[in-house]
């Protein structure tokens, strides 16, 4: 991170001798959230109100840009059990008190598609299934790491990463198998081609969890694969979209499982004047049924997939078949809003071998948008059969951002 540093204080060094060329653009986030757990088999509820504040500065000169971005993370009420803070009678909610340098990259964009960054930074990867930035938590996940892209959207283009670490979202006081960080030779690679129809992508997504306190280094794995994904009229103000997707995934570097296990997903969605309705089977699959020999995705945005409840953040041992379906609408510009949106979602939860039942959950949501403002709430509802426990979660959220 020193050569980072140094080179962010160049390129400010610079805009002090070229004032007229540098542009300062200032940065900020803020979100205040109430969420509330009542878990089958827990003793109390859990409660937990938290503040998060993300204040950031980018000075761009040219193709060049410097950026400095801080985070912090205070709990109002702190009824629940944060990961780090050993109040394990209440439900988990991974939101712990915490300071840090959130991000600190230089970057380099040109005309000509081609693109470069490195430092503390961001990275979002097709879905964010296999990488991401988990940016639902306080605390966000982001990648000490060096990151090359070329080309456009439309045509042929590549993007190469590599992390030697991962900055987790447990924050400056993580610890044991919660750490603040995780080190290890990460390797992502995608090359796509985008057409009228959609994107196809081939990926590689090398993950060295290298650390023997997080599941005695079992979550080291590759995965390779293929993507499509795209969308497509099919009527006055109907579309079709459609995402297919296909993976192996395998032990790498220090994992003493052997394994090979497959992933798979298909989903379809139809949009007609606000209003939407999915339909998608996601597999996680398992080899033998051993403990993290399925399919397992440790640098995933989790809150996006299986679910809000986040019963399946580690696979089961016996894999996952998720079937959902999701219903929503959405208005612009009604009355004072600029946007409401209402949506619901089904989830049925299996295994992948052994023919096993999980469970159910519906996911409910309903948000308003005003100007920098955007007021959210949530529940959620998972009805447990052969895994895990019922759990019923809520969630009222406000948005501000600058």
């Amino acid at each position: 991170m020193k050569q980072i540093f140094a080179g962010a204080t160049g390129l400010l060094a610079c805009g002090a001798a070229h004032a007229q060329e540098v542009k300062l653009t200032p940065s900020a986030e803020v979100r205040l959230r109430y969420e509330h757990v009542d878990q089958d088999g827990l003793a109390r509820e859990a409660d937990a109100v938290t503040l998060r504040v993300r204040p950031g500065v980018t000075a761009s000169w040219k193709g060049w840009s410097a950026l400095i971005e801080g985070e912090g993370v205070v709990a109002l009420a702190g009824d629940y059990n944060d990961g780090t803070n050993g109040k394990t009678a209440w439900p988990l909610v991974v939101d712990p008190e915490n300071i840090e340098l959130n991000r600190a990259q230089l970057r380099y964009a040109g005309a000509d598609g081609l693109a470069f960054t490195a430092g503390r930074q961001r990275i979002a990867l097709a879905d964010e299934r296999f990488v991401g930035p988990a940016a639902w938590r306080q605390n966000e996940q982001t990648f000490d790491a060096v990151r090359f892209q070329l080309g456009t959207p439309k045509g042929l283009s590549a993007d190469l990463s590599y992390a030697r670490g991962v900055r987790t979202i447990n924050g400056r006081n993580g610890t044991g198998a919660r750490p603040t960080a995780i080190g290890g030779d990460n390797v992502f690679a995608l090359v796509s081609y985008g057409t009228k129809l959609g994107t196809v992508s081939g990926f590689a997504y090398l993950v060295d969890q290298d650390s023997a306190a997080v599941q005695g280094f079992r979550l080291s794995s590759q995965t390779y694969g293929v993507r499509f994904a795209g969308a497509t009229p099919i009527g006055k103000d109907v579309k079709l979209g459609y995402v297919a997707s296909f993976a192996r995934q395998s032990d790498w570097h220090r994992n003493p499982n052997d394994y090979a296990a497959t992933y798979w997903l298909g989903e379809a969605s139809l949009t007609a004047k606000g209003l939407t309705a999915t339909i998608g089977h996601e597999v996680l699959g398992a080899d033998q049924g051993v403990a993290l020999a399925s399919v397992q995705t440790p640098l995933a945005s989790y809150f996006k997939f299986n679910g809000w409840a986040g019963k399946f953040g580690t696979t089961p041992a016996n894999g996952l078949r998720d079937l959902y379906g999701t219903l929503g609408h959405g208005w612009k510009k009604a009355g004072p809003f600029d946007a409401i949106n209402l949506g619901a979602t089904w989830h049925r939860f299996d295994s992948d071998r052994l023919d096993q039942h999980y469970g159910d959950e519906l996911d409910l949501l309903a948000s308003v948008k005003r100007g920098r403002y955007t007021l959210a709430a949530r529940y959620a509802r998972y009805k447990a059969d052969a895994f895990a426990t019922d759990t019923d979660k809520f969630w009222l959220q406000l948005d501000w951002s600058l």
